[in-house]
């Protein structure tokens, strides 16, 4: 009991007000932001890095491969290796960690030099993801947690957006380079931040060497490691065909086993498992897995489509999401206000799962292989409304009834759920794209028959165009019959793009009774429960 009240008081004197909590949000907000950017700020330049590197698509891959994977690995940690160090030192050396090796991959000279550093990189900005949503949680009062998670959210959720354009300029107008380089003086000011305004708080002692959970550490980085690589790679390495991805899948499976059973049975786990049974913080994983699922898949589908169909610019095609981050992020303040009023998580969350069904339905119907930006735009503002009603509550329902230490633990589930969610996401939605396409040219190739009146006046105007233009007769009928297999090609990509949407749309659908479903004290905040 009294331990328990000393752990209540240690939490409410991390509550800061005034200009100390406006700097410490600013910080973790930052720090959130340029972890998140990096993320996706790569993308826009891989063929840049391709050509000034010499390296092949798959090895380019890599470079967001190892990112990604030592995000998920860190991410499990961070809330252990904050009560190993102390949190500011831990928060401080991890921005230092994430600059150093930003200015590093900016000095790669080989490919696997990048990768290398990337992965580096990720195990600095795995930490500043979770340790800044503990911070800020913590510098607020219970009250007002609602609006705490909603300053956090617009962070995490403008940062995937930013990402592209931001890219694609600072490659237009700069070199590739200048990706990483933007990243130094925003971490120097950071480190310097935290040093002087973030306070670590005093949970437990430090463990000795021979008391650290290595057998965790190792099984934790063998099965995030392994299914991340699966995830990212299945798709172009022919999924199970492939004897890597059936070696590491079943590595993964059985990593994940002997993770949990190692974590359950020792007395200084890595990873505080037993914190799930909070029934916010579980309902709130799965929930934020779906978030991370529907977040990152449609970031993922839409530049893909403008630029492979459309035939955007990169900047292009990252500027037509701003409009939806901007939605998400006016929104994130108004959500945080009506959770303050008392309106429940749960009604937030499932209006938010209708709006992202009503989105996708939207997309399903409008896209077409010449679909303008004016048509996307407000789609993708209903976009940014159903982001901003899911991510606050949902973040909100996981955290509201954990205390001191747990919030730590718990904010370090939602975080590697969400990043696990986008994964998935990404790697179902690459394959579905994959097969589908298949199937509708198939089904497209029918309705061409070389019978056709309209089929052969098409075909002999595309020979015909192609002879003014210097070919042989021959050579213009082959070119003719090549463009138009382009044709139904881009027709079938487009249908697949439309049944991804689809299928996104009835996922969301799915998930609003369930939400509703949860328990009615869930919806508000127990300041009664310690743990």
């Amino acid at each position: 009991m009294a331990e328990d009240k000393a752990q209540i008081q240690d939490e409410d004197s991390l509550v800061e007000y005034g200009f100390r909590r406006v700097i410490i949000t600013i910080t973790a907000v930052l720090c959130a932001l340029l972890e998140i950017i990096d993320t996706t700020i790569v993308n826009v330049a891989l063929n840049d890095m391709r050509g000034s590197l010499g390296a092949t698509l798959t090895d380019i891959a890599w470079v967001i491969t190892a990112y990604a994977i030592a995000n998920v690995i860190i991410i499990p940690m961070t809330s252990w290796l904050s009560k190993q160090f102390g949190r500011r030192n831990y928060f401080a050396a991890s921005i230092i960690i994430f600059t150093i090796s930003s200015f590093l991959c900016g000095n790669a000279t080989n490919i696997w030099e990048l990768v290398a550093f990337r992965f580096i990189q990720g195990m600095g900005g795995g930490a500043l993801l979770v340790t800044a949503q503990t911070i800020i949680t913590e510098s607020y009062p219970i009250a007002k947690r609602g609006m705490a998670q909603a300053i956090y959210g617009m962070g995490v959720i403008v940062g995937p957006t930013l990402g592209p354009p931001l890219g694609g300029y600072l490659v237009d107008h700069f070199s590739w380079p200048y990706i990483f380089y933007i990243n130094i003086p925003l971490g120097i000011i950071a480190t310097f931040l935290t040093i002087l305004f973030v306070r670590s708080p005093k949970y437990g002692d430090k463990l000795k060497a021979n008391q650290v959970d290595w057998w965790g550490i190792i099984l934790l980085a063998t099965f995030i490691g392994s299914l991340q690589f699966v995830l990212e790679h299945g798709q172009q390495d022919d999924w199970f065909e492939d004897g890597t991805i059936v070696t590491l899948s079943v590595m993964a499976a059985f990593g994940l086993v002997l993770f949990i059973w190692r974590e359950l049975t020792y007395k200084y786990p890595v990873v505080n498992l037993r914190v799930l049974r909070d029934t916010n913080l579980s309902i709130g994983t799965v929930l934020t897995f779906i978030l991370g699922f529907g977040l990152f898949g449609s970031t993922f589908i839409i530049p893909i489509y403008t630029q492979s169909i459309l035939g955007w610019t990169a900047t292009d095609a990252g500027l037509l999401l701003i409009p939806s981050s901007i939605t998400t992020g006016l929104m994130m303040p108004i959500i945080g206000k009506l959770l303050e009023h008392g309106v429940p998580q749960k009604i937030l969350a499932a209006a938010g799962f209708g709006v992202f069904f009503l989105y996708s339905l939207w997309m399903y119907l409008l896209m077409t292989p010449d679909t303008g930006a004016e048509n996307m735009f407000w789609p993708l503002v209903v976009r940014g409304v159903g982001l901003g009603l899911l991510f606050v509550p949902i973040t909100t329902l996981s955290l509201s009834t954990l205390k001191g230490k747990d919030i730590g633990d718990g904010a370090a589930f939602t975080g590697m759920m969400r990043q696990l969610g986008g994964s998935f996401g990404i790697a179902i939605i690459t394959t579905f794209v994959s097969r589908f396409t298949q199937q509708h040219r198939v089904d497209l190739i029918p309705n061409i028959s070389l019978i056709d009146f309209q089929v052969q006046q098409r075909i002999q105007a595309l020979q015909q165009n192609f002879i003014q233009k210097g070919f042989s007769i021959n050579e213009s009928l082959d070119k003719a019959y090549t463009l138009l297999n382009a044709n139904v090609m881009r027709q079938a990509t487009v249908l697949s793009y439309m049944d991804v949407f689809l299928y996104l749309g009835i996922l969301f659908l799915i998930c609003v009774p369930f939400v509703l479903l949860i328990k009615k004290g869930s919806g508000k905040v127990d300041t009664s429960s310690v743990h």
